[in-house]
């Protein structure tokens, strides 16, 4: 039997189209209870709040100003040695210091020049390899708020997607249970439409879900609190063309600050190598007092000077075995350098992968599957207008549509923090002219 049409199909038809064409537009998702803040986050004033405000960077700092102060002291020496001394005092005197010899000393240990210099390199590596780590920090998060950014744009971008689909679908449904009281569409028609709207809600509690956890890690890394509100616009970035591996990993070795800190600790391992065995070189000990003699002495004053030298030849076995230390930890430090350096390669590779291949995905959707999505989402609807289709085609068509859509915002989200982590891969920004943002502005709410 041939099916009747009235006012629905009308209706289903214009709101779909109407779906279509206002695709992009830029509106606020409707129905959500939380509270936004008042204004927006653009991604650089997000990461320049972290790298403020982060927790971790403050820790990092101080550790940095703790190695600073280290090398005030490094050079110093050993604090003196003030002695007081009372002997042969008489037992049953013990408080007739006349008849007692008394000596006041002074004592001072003088480390050579070249092993004062050497302490205070050390603590100079230690102040450079501080400055890499808090470096490395501030990279890290970077990169973190930079993924963070994305995820909340591509969240903010598939939420309103969504509300746009929930509300024609609404009308839709609203329109289909009016014309099927009149018996002119099917009951299936309205199951169907109610189906994907219940499908929608379900998808709405995920995409919920997703902006709070993302708001929740996007404000730990500012050093807010976890539930503050806050919103971020912008765009998606990503560069326009990734250089070559070989290029990626030169820029790496240059800038990558973790190999930089495993590079000082080599220098530092080195240091303390050659100090270890400066050890044989010895320390002087210079002491210099003042004796008070016994009464009817032939002198009651008189003055002390010593001179004590450390003899380390003698325990030779024990100095060799400390450079020999020091050696060994050099070498660790070498191989953690080769083993760092080949996982920082890894890590290249993959973001470079990763960056090509959502780059590539953005391209498909872009130019081949949306227009293929959105044709025979317009074929469908006219067939249904004209009664040569069925209305479980439509929704069937209007959800790949919805489902190619959300899969073009992932891939421009992936491709901007894969963009985000290979940068934090080789240390450095990628330059400024292969960075391209997208042209439609996103307000993540």
């Amino acid at each position: 039997m041939k099916r009747s049409y009235g006012f629905a199909p009308v209706v289903l038809a214009l709101s779909f189209t109407s779906f279509v064409a206002g695709w992009g537009q830029t509106a606020p998702p409707a129905g959500s209870s939380h509270t936004v803040a008042d204004a927006p986050l653009t991604v650089d004033q997000a990461v320049a709040e972290a790298l403020q405000s982060n927790t971790g960077i403050r820790a990092a700092v101080r550790r940095l100003s703790l190695a600073q102060l280290k090398t005030a002291t490094a050079r110093s020496l050993d604090d003196p040695l003030l002695m007081v001394r009372d002997w042969d005092t008489p037992l049953r005197k013990p408080w007739d210091l006349n008849q007692a010899q008394v000596m006041v000393s002074l004592q001072q240990t003088f480390p050579g020049k070249e092993k004062r210099d050497l302490r205070a390199k050390v603590a100079d590596d230690d102040v450079g390899a501080a400055s890499d780590e808090l470096e490395s920090m501030r990279q890290q998060v970077s990169a973190s708020v930079r993924e963070a950014c994305a995820a909340l744009l591509r969240n903010a971008d598939e939420m309103q997607l969504h509300n746009q689909q929930s509300a024609l679908l609404n009308e839709a449904h609203s329109a289909a249970l009016a014309e099927y009281t009149t018996g002119n569409v099917p009951q299936a028609d309205v199951l169907r439409a109610q189906m994907a709207l219940t499908r929608l809600n379900e998808h709405m509690v995920m995409l919920e879900e997703e902006r709070d956890t993302a708001r929740a890690q996007l404000n730990s890394l500012m050093g807010r609190s976890p539930e503050e509100p806050v919103e971020i616009a912008g765009t998606y970035r990503s560069p326009a063309a990734v250089p070559a591996v070989d290029e990626l990993e030169r820029i790496a070795i240059e800038h990558r600050p973790e190999l930089a800190v495993l590079r000082k600790q080599i220098v530092k391992s080195g240091d303390e190598s050659r100090l270890a065995r400066l050890a044989m070189k010895p320390d002087l000990t210079v002491a210099g007092g003042y004796m008070l003699m016994p009464t009817g002495s032939f002198s009651r004053g008189a003055y002390m000077a010593e001179l004590t030298v450390p003899l380390p030849s003698l325990n030779r076995a024990r100095h060799e075995s400390e450079a020999k230390q020091a050696d060994a930890a050099t070498d660790v430090a070498q191989a953690e350098l080769d083993a760092r350096t080949s996982t920082v390669f890894l890590e290249i590779r993959q973001a470079q992968i990763a960056v090509e291949s959502a780059q590539r995905r953005v391209k498909l959707y872009r130019d081949t599957l949306l227009p293929q999505a959105e044709a025979a989402f317009k074929a469908s609807t006219n067939a249904y207008q004209n009664n040569h289709g069925e209305f479980m085609n439509l929704i069937d068509s209007q959800n790949l549509l919805l489902d190619i859509r959300t899969s073009y915002y992932t891939a421009l989200s992936a491709a901007d923090a894969g963009s985000a982590q290979l940068e934090l891969a080789i240390g450095a920004p990628l330059p400024i002219s292969n960075t391209t943002p997208s042209t439609e502005e996103r307000t993540g709410k």
